[in-house]
């Protein structure tokens, strides 16, 4: 009984400072080096490494890298880049928006 309390307060003080992150960091930085019509799908790999996740739209391989960091206590960060491919793997358009 003489523990409930510090259990109680450690509980808090881990709930309260709860986070998660989905995806995978990457650097944004880089985003300005893409060109579209002329970075290839082998130059996204190098500069990025593999994608968070992959699909299709209208026949274009997406490639998406996106981190997202939430937080109850500090601001939640969020970055995503979205890449479309040509089927001959040039880059056609690309969006990186974050907060």
């Amino acid at each position: 009984m003489k523990y409930i309390g510090p259990i109680l307060i450690v509980s808090i003080v881990l709930v309260m400072s709860g986070c998660g992150t989905a995806g995978k960091n990457f650097n944004s930085s880089k985003v300005k080096s893409i060109v579209n019509g002329t970075t290839t799908q082998a130059d996204i790999k190098k500069i990025f490494g593999e994608p968070f996740k992959t699909g299709l739209q209208n026949g274009k391989i997406i490639w998406i890298y996106e981190n997202h960091h939430y937080s109850i206590i500090n601001k939640n960060t969020s970055k995503d880049l979205i890449i479309i491919l040509s089927p001959d793997g040039i880059v056609e358009s690309h969006q990186f928006t974050s907060n």
